[in-house]
């Protein structure tokens, strides 16, 4: 009974934390642009084709780091930046926020990022007041492990999304269902 108790309390949490807005301390920011630039740095060092997908692409939004936990109900949650094509600093910020329940167990870390490969999408994507992935936006997610790498060419979504540098152990991969929302600066 106490075990469904603290269950209920995670998800609670989790989905409190996605609901508003919240602004972003200076310390938070700054570590936000500097965890976004190292892990767009190991993205295009580690992953071969990646940088052919981001300079494809009209933005790139960075979650840098996203943590999943799960227990028959799990959750997970990461703040990121958009970087828009053209642009070396983020033009916003985003947290995402999903919440499941089903076959699953475990924690893992995970990073994503989501390229937005034609205008059309990205300014969807930033004229949306929330966005739900699946529903707002069709998203092709790209699992990368080690050795992997993106053919380009075989891609035909307009938004793209490749999680890796997974540490830990998950039994469920991904990102349907998940809204992120705009954090205030």
């Amino acid at each position: 009974m106490l075990h469904k108790l603290l269950m209920v309390f995670a998800v609670a949490l989790f989905a409190t934390m996605g609901l508003q807005p919240q602004p972003a301390s200076a310390a938070s920011k700054d570590f936000l642009d500097y965890s976004t630039q190292h892990a767009l740095g190991l993205f295009t060092q580690e992953i071969p084709g990646a940088q052919d997908l981001l300079s494809k692409g009209s933005g790139v939004l960075v979650f840098p780091r996203v943590l999943k936990a799960g227990l028959g109900w799990g959750g997970e949650y990461g703040e990121g930046a958009l970087i828009e094509k053209g642009q070396s600093i983020p033009s916003s910020y985003f947290n995402i926020l999903g919440l499941s329940f089903g076959f699953q167990f475990g924690i893992q870390e995970k990073t994503v990022i989501i390229v937005f490969l034609t205008d059309k999408a990205l300014q969807d994507f930033k004229n949306s007041a929330g966005w739900k992935v699946g529903v707002d936006g069709s998203i092709a997610v790209i699992a990368v492990g080690v050795g992997a790498s993106i053919d380009t060419a075989q891609l035909n979504s307009p938004i793209v999304s490749v999680v890796f540098d997974q540490r830990g152990l998950m039994y469920n991969l991904t990102l349907e269902g998940s809204k992120i929302s705009r954090i205030m600066k």
